[in-house]
């Protein structure tokens, strides 16, 4: 028999770590009803909460925030010089759009600029070409930061093309994400670390970082060349994404190349994220950029849990509350937390034509029953969804009237909206929000709308397997 004393010490071990568990989620959480889950959880069943709270509980990157806050004088001095080089957005015909954004700028901390040219790029094929084309015609340097990088056909592609441009003296940063790469291999890396790249990921070896967490995942996707041409959007690096992978079909999603000083924007996102992943800051072109004939305005907002404010949250809020004649999102996850589900039935009760764009077979289970559950909220204050038929939707776009759209890595989720690193283009020419309405028209035409049949012609086995997993919406 187990000597009861050591059975006696184990127990309130546990029961001091729950302690030390409920005292952290009061002093840094951020929704009661997460609050509330957790510290019932670690009352009633600590030998499980406490394991999964050291996994998934925490709600703030507090190593993050001191390498932000050590890195801080240098951040802040490029961000100064990028403003005094750069034009703030002054629309004095739509002064209500622009105070929206200034409230964005505050939330990025970098300011709108001009003489911008965006191209959108609506597939793989066409934006694998474009970042390879870009990577060719590089000079000085490329910069590379992505959540998914594989060592398929496509990574191999990019891999090659980056070797040659290594061999001719450009320098190559290459930033990944650990658990979102965890199936590259090790190969790959070293072969480009010993073609002279710099190679770092955001999760292992760096002593600040090492915690056994799952949370806090970088699902940045960019790359930037000579820190003249940038591109950013929903597109990682893999097979997968052209559509090629047995099982997976047609593969939707979006991406966008810019040219002009915004690409300032996207060079100080990954500054800050290769900063924090390797302690190295590398000195980078930042030279204001001359304005291009397109001159749209655009403004990088970077989002993530090191911010003061849930910076992603508050973006789909000000999007949704300040829209007067529509709000179009394309989400390939869509969790959303009560105060969006409101935003987006007030807005749909004061005549906002509100659309909520998801696929139809979504390449996670939960997520796509979670979906269900807000079929009724969303029918009865008339938010129109729309899931797409051809393929898997992975898109993340979102339209606001005819006044400005936004293209990047954001979900309509939990995941987005406090827990991962994201980063969003928001774009105010009238050029760039035609193509995107466009392009969204045409992908709604393939979609099919759901009703409160869809849900409530169900089992009620299905239903409340959807109710049960939407209290999973913190998690998924």
């Amino acid at each position: 028999m187990p000597d009861t004393s050591l059975v006696a010490i184990a127990v309130s071990l546990l029961y001091l770590g729950s302690a030390a568990c409920i005292y952290r989620i009061l002093l840094t959480y951020r929704t009661t009803q997460g609050a509330i889950a957790w510290i019932i959880g670690l009352l009633g069943l600590p030998y499980i909460a406490v394991p999964l709270f050291f996994v998934f509980g925490r709600s703030r990157f507090g190593g993050y925030v001191k390498a932000r806050r050590m890195g801080d004088k240098s951040l802040t001095a490029l961000l100064t010089r990028f403003e005094q080089h750069t034009t703030s957005l002054s629309m004095p015909e739509q002064q209500d759009l622009d105070k929206q954004m200034q409230v964005l700028c505050k939330l990025g901390r970098q300011p709108f600029t001009e003489g911008n040219k965006c191209t959108l790029l609506r597939d793989g094929e066409a934006t694998f070409e474009a970042l390879i084309t870009a990577i060719e015609n590089a000079t000085s340097y490329v910069l590379l930061e992505f959540y998914i990088v594989r060592s398929d056909k496509i990574g191999q592609r990019i891999k090659t093309a980056l070797e040659k441009k290594l061999s001719e003296g450009v320098q190559v940063w290459f930033l990944y994400d650990d658990v979102g790469s965890f199936g590259l291999s090790r190969r790959y890396l070293n072969e480009l670390a010993k073609a002279g790249a710099k190679v770092a990921s955001f999760g292992d070896g760096n002593i600040r970082r090492l915690r056994f967490q799952i949370n806090f995942r970088n699902h940045r996707k960019l790359l930037v060349c000579d820190g003249r041409i940038g591109f950013i959007g929903g597109i990682n690096l893999g097979d997968e994404y052209m559509g090629t992978v047995l099982g997976q079909g047609f593969w939707r999603d979006t991406h966008c190349r810019i040219e002009g000083p915004a690409v300032t924007g996207l060079q100080l996102a990954w500054l800050e994220d290769w900063n924090w992943a390797s302690n190295e800051f590398p000195q980078l072109d930042w030279t204001p950029k001359d304005r291009l004939p397109g001159n749209e305005q655009v403004l990088v907002l970077p989002t993530g849990p090191a911010d003061t404010w849930e910076t992603c949250t508050l973006f789909f809020l000000s999007c949704i509350n300040n829209a007067q004649s529509r709000i179009w999102i394309a989400s390939p996850y869509f969790v959303p937390d009560v105060q969006v589900v409101n935003a987006l039935q007030l807005a749909a009760l004061r005549g906002v034509d509100v659309r909520i764009m998801i696929p139809e077979k979504s390449d996670s289970r939960l997520v796509g029953l979670a979906a269900y559950s807000y079929l009724i909220q969303a029918s009865q204050a008339g938010i129109g969804i729309y899931r797409y038929q051809p393929g898997f939707m992975h898109q993340k776009v979102v339209l606001v009237d005819n006044h400005y759209a936004a293209v990047g890595t954001a979900n309509l989720d939990n995941r987005s909206m406090r827990l991962n690193f994201e980063i969003m283009a928001i774009n105010t020419s009238q050029t760039f929000v035609s193509d995107v309405d466009a392009m969204l028209t045409e992908d709604l035409s393939y979609c099919r709308k759901m009703t409160q049949e869809d849900y409530q012609g169900r089992s009620i086995a299905f239903r409340l397997t959807c109710r049960a997993v939407r209290l999973l919406a913190p998690l998924l």
